[in-house]
């Protein structure tokens, strides 16, 4: 992901603004956030986007995968799925080793 050169210190930020950071077009970003459901940022009652610090690492993970790494848009939605996949099944893992843990000082509190 590019490098961003001011710390993310707003809470909204404008597609100028994020396309002057990744040094793309306001098209681009359009275009993207059609394409790719995980990408949707808020909304103003006049249709204006404003992305959150959530929103432009989305929209950097995808710039990473396609602009930096060469993935078609296809590929990179199957990237993006299987490390959505991933996710889930380390943070599935990670609550039943908590539960574990938690038994297992139940145990040794009972000895």
């Amino acid at each position: 992901m590019p490098i961003v050169k001011e710390p993310l210190t707003k809470l909204y930020y404008s597609i100028s603004e994020v396309a002057k950071m990744f040094d793309v077009s306001n098209s681009l970003i359009r275009f993207w956030e059609a394409e790719f459901d995980e990408l949707k940022p808020h909304k103003t009652g006049k249709g204006d986007r404003r992305f959150t610090k959530k929103n432009i690492e989305q929209f950097g993970l995808i710039y990473e995968l396609v602009k930096e790494r060469g993935f078609t848009l296809k590929g990179a939605k199957k990237e993006l799925a299987e490390r959505k996949e991933v996710y889930a099944r380390k943070q599935n893992t990670i609550s039943t080793l908590k539960k574990i843990k938690a038994r297992l000082e139940d145990l040794k509190v009972e000895l």
